[in-house]
C-alpha cells in the first residue's frame, strides 16, 4: 500500500469515526430531550383545564384550584422586564455597532456584556435583592421584573449589535451622502433593515425569562392570592412549580406538572415564532 493510499484510508477511518460519534451524541441528546418532553406532556396534560386559568393557587390540602394569579404575575413581570430592558439593549447595541465598532471601548463593552450574558440567573437575583429588596425591606413584582430585565438586557444588546453590523455598508454611505443625519440613518434605515433580527432576539430573551425561578425567589417571592400591585410580593409560574413540585400534596404536584407544560409550550411557541420571523427576513432580505 502506497503512502497516498495509507493517508486516504486514514482520513476515511477518521471521517467515519467522527460521523459515528456525532450521530451517537445526537441520538443521546434527542433521546433525553424526547423523554423530558413526553414526561412533561403525559403528567401535565391531566391537570390542564379551564380551572387552571380561572382559579387561584390552592392552599395546602385543597383538591381544587388553578394558577391564574401565577400566570398573571409571570405575564406582568416578564412584560415589564422586556419593556425596561429592550429599549436600553437596542440603544446599547446601536452604540456598539455604529459608534465604537472598531474601538477598544466597543470590545470592552462586548466583553462585559458577554460576561453578563453567561452570568447565573441566581447571581442576578441576589444582586437585585441586595440593592433593592434589602434596602426597601420588602419583596415586590418590580424587583422581580428588574431581575428578569438583567437577563433580557445582554441578549438584546448582543442581537442588536450583530444585526445592525450585518446591514450593508452601502446603505449607510448612500444615506449619509444625501446629507441625512446619523440619527435618521439609525432609526429609518438600519432599524428597518435589522428589525426582524432584533425582534427575534427580544422574543428569545422573553422565552428565556419565562422559566426563570431563582431570580424571582430573591425578588418577587410568591403570593397565594390575586395581586396586580407590583409593589407587593407577586406569584409567578416558575416559583409555583418549584414549590408545588416539592410538596407532599398530590394535587399540588399535578398543578406543578401542568405549569411546567404551559411554560414548555410557551417557550416552544416563542422559539418557533422567532425562527419564522428570522426565516422571512432571510428569504426576503
Amino acid at each position: 500500500m502506497s503512502n497516498v493510499e495509507r493517508i486516504y484510508l486514514k482520513r476515511r477511518i477518521i471521517n467515519a469515526t467522527t460521523m459515528v460519534l456525532s450521530g451517537l451524541a445526537t441520538i443521546f441528546g434527542l433521546f433525553f430531550l424526547t423523554w423530558i418532553l413526553w414526561t412533561t406532556l403525559s403528567k401535565g396534560i391531566d391537570a390542564i383545564g379551564l380551572h387552571l386559568f380561572t382559579q387561584m393557587t390552592p392552599p395546602p390540602g385543597e383538591v381544587s384550584g388553578g394558577m391564574l394569579n401565577a400566570l398573571v404575575g409571570s405575564f406582568m413581570m416578564c412584560m415589564l422586564a422586556v419593556l425596561l430592558a429592550a429599549p436600553i439593549g437596542i440603544a446599547a447595541g446601536t452604540y456598539l455597532a455604529e459608534y465604537v465598532n472598531h474601538h477598544w471601548l466597543g470590545d470592552t463593552i462586548r466583553f462585559v456584556n458577554d460576561i453578563l450574558l453567561s452570568a447565573p440567573s441566581i447571581v442576578l437575583g441576589l444582586f437585585v435583592f441586595t440593592i433593592l429588596v434589602g434596602p426597601t425591606g420588602g419583596f415586590s413584582g418590580y424587583a422581580g421584573a428588574i431581575a428578569l430585565g438583567f437577563i433580557v438586557l445582554p441578549v438584546v444588546v448582543r442581537t442588536t449589535d450583530e444585526m445592525i453590523r450585518l446591514v450593508p455598508t452601502q446603505m449607510r454611505e448612500a444615506a449619509l451622502s444625501l446629507g441625512i443625519p446619523q440619527w435618521k440613518v439609525n432609526t429609518q434605515i438600519l432599524y428597518r433593515a435589522a428589525l426582524p433580527g432584533i425582534l427575534t432576539g427580544i422574543l428569545l430573551a422573553l422565552a428565556r425569562i419565562s422559566g426563570e425561578t431563582a431570580p424571582l425567589l430573591f425578588t418577587a417571592l410568591n403570593n397565594q392570592y390575586w395581586n396586580t400591585d407590583m409593589a407587593k410580593p407577586m406569584a409567578s409560574v416558575p416559583v409555583v412549580i418549584f414549590q408545588f413540585a416539592m410538596s407532599p400534596f398530590e394535587y399540588w404536584n399535578k398543578l406543578a406538572w401542568a405549569g411546567a407544560l404551559i411554560v414548555t409550550l410557551f417557550v416552544l411557541f416563542i422559539s418557533i415564532f422567532a425562527r419564522v420571523v428570522l426565516a422571512r427576513k432571510n428569504k426576503y432580505g
